[in-house]
């Protein structure tokens, strides 16, 4: 079976070039010049991974993002000539696995998406049902972390990161590594990402996150959560 690939871009001549190459290479594509066809296609069709421009009129990507995000957590691909940093931070906060910069080559975008289809089918082969760490519990089918019992309001990145962690309680764990599992190998600048999603969920699982003592830095190489 192809993979379904959903691409979302006001350029219609990019967009019938996406679909051409991105035939070739054995996917399924299908293709929406407006974020609201997009959705609905997204509905309709639960393709395996979206490809989203973040500037287009009426619904901007930002906003298919979020919609996308309160259903699934399928990987998404941003599509955007913005390369400012809070511009991706943005995108990092509503759960984007990647994050393409235009202009950009057909064969960059492939290797991406390659990369991240290979690492979410490798995460969903190799996931126990639970990994409880101190106060922490995990659990991969539900995708649901709770502490002491209470379950967390996470963001898809945030339960991405806090799952890796807890699979490997108690050891320290390389910040590229974690980069390379959050976001894919090609991510560039990730350890402000990393640093600011760290914090993120400090605030939300350590009592006094400014003396954190259940997810704790590794000073020169990464970070830990405790037992």
């Amino acid at each position: 079976m192809s993979i379904r690939v959903l691409v979302v871009d006001d350029d219609k001549t990019l967009l019938r070039f996406l679909k051409e190459y991105l035939e070739r290479e054995k996917y399924e594509v299908f293709i929406a010049d407006r974020g609201r066809k997009g959705l609905r296609i997204f509905y309709d069709e639960r393709p395996d991974l979206v490809v989203l421009d973040v500037m287009m009129p009426g619904m901007d990507g930002w906003e298919v993002c979020a919609r996308i995000r309160e259903l699934s957590e399928i990987p998404i691909i941003m599509l955007t000539a913005k390369a400012a940093e809070s511009d991706k931070l943005r995108g990092f906060k509503l759960g984007v696995d990647d994050y393409v910069t235009k202009p950009f080559s057909l064969e960059e975008l492939s290797a991406r998406m390659r990369a991240i289809l290979s690492r979410t089918a490798a995460q969903r082969e190799g996931e126990m049902a639970t990994y409880r760490v101190g106060q922490i519990m995990v659990d991969m089918r539900k995708r649901e972390i709770r502490l002491e019992e209470e379950p967390l309001n996470l963001t898809p990145t945030e339960f991405r990161l806090l799952a890796i962690l807890a699979k490997r309680a108690g050891e320290a764990v390389e910040q590229n590594e974690l980069i390379a599992e959050v976001w894919g190998e090609y991510r560039q600048n990730g350890g402000r990402a990393l640093r600011r999603y760290i914090w993120l969920l400090r605030q939300k699982i350590e009592d006094d996150p400014k003396r954190p003592r259940r997810l704790v830095t590794v000073r020169g190489f990464g970070y830990r959560l405790e037992h």
